[in-house]
């Protein structure tokens, strides 16, 4: 069977695809991947090692030590997570019940007509405190957002032992702050 043959615009494509390919072989060449990075890079299952790169460059951890503390702090952080739950939950209830049921009742009939011509001081008290008490769960509810996704991003390392940081802080923040929501 013969080989078909090829037009001059084959050619040329085939001679910059090989250009290119030359190219990208010598750029690796002069510029090598760190040792570390090469063995990090890519991996797609979770591995026991003392060497991991944790959310920012400078969290680069290559000991038995530094693999300790930042199991540690991954640890903590997730105990803070739980707890910050815990406190939003608590924020919510101390804000439902400051606010009396009349008192309520008038804020919404209030929010629907939306009048303002007619604002008693108590109103605006109850206005003043139902938005210190928003912005304050708004507040925890970033801050919660932000540490849920450092520790998404510290399990995405595959390093299984920042996950089982991770999963023992978090039952430990779950078994710490759940008591605290019933003692309102």
């Amino acid at each position: 069977m013969a080989l078909p043959a090829l037009k001059s615009s084959d050619l040329i494509f085939l001679g910059l695809y090989k250009r290119l390919l030359d190219s990208i072989r010598e750029h690796n060449f002069h510029c090598p991947k760190p040792p570390v990075m090469q063995s990090l890079l890519f991996q797609m299952h979770f591995i026991f090692s003392d060497e991991v790169v944790l959310l920012f460059d400078f969290w680069s951890v290559h000991s038995p030590a530094g693999m300790a503390l930042s199991v540690l702090v991954v640890l903590l952080l997730a105990v803070l997570y739980e707890g910050i739950k815990v406190g939003k939950a608590r924020l919510l209830h101390q804000a439902l019940t400051s606010l009396s049921i009349s008192t309520s009742q008038q804020l919404i009939e209030e929010t629907d007509q939306h009048s303002s011509s007619s604002d008693s001081p108590q109103v605006s008290r109850t206005h003043l405190r139902w938005f210190l008490c928003h912005f304050g769960q708004s507040l925890l509810h970033v801050a919660q957002v932000v540490i849920g996704y450092f520790m998404m991003l510290a399990v995405m390392s595959y390093n299984t032992w920042i996950f089982f940081g991770v999963v023992l802080g978090s039952g430990v923040g779950y078994y710490l702050a759940y008591p605290l929501l019933s003692m309102t």
